[in-house]
């Protein structure tokens, strides 16, 4: 299984970025082989609009079958769900530690967007 986490740099020790539409990068964890690659966000982060559902279209992508994030909207919740995608909120710390607290079971999975857009 495959999990995308977004990330405020490289690799596993990098910060959760709490947002996900403009998240710098996404680091996507097999969590069966261990493989880990980190795919650049930089085309949304500075986005007048639209880094949402363009971040969500990307993530789904990428074959994920779930999300750790901080935070997600309602424009990225849709596509991610429509796309078979489970997001999960409430990650923080490194990526590392929010993969972990997925496997424990310890972050909540949204039902729908936990913040509007533009939160931040």
């Amino acid at each position: 299984m495959k999990i995308a986490v977004t990330a405020r740099g490289d690799g596993m020790d990098a910060a959760v970025d709490p947002r996900f539409g403009r998240a710098m990068r996404f680091v996507v964890v097999d969590l069966e082989t261990e493989e880990r690659k980190s795919v650049d966000n930089a085309q949304n982060v500075n986005a007048a609009q639209g880094a949402g559902i363009q971040a969500a279209q990307n993530v789904a992508r990428l074959g994920v079958e779930a999300l750790l994030t901080g935070h997600c909207g309602p424009k990225a919740f849709r596509v991610l769900s429509a796309g078979g995608i489970k997001v999960y909120a409430g990650a923080s710390g490194t990526v590392a530690e929010a993969v972990e607290k997925y496997k424990k079971g310890e972050l909540a999975e949204l039902d729908s967007a936990d913040v509007e857009g533009h939160w931040v």
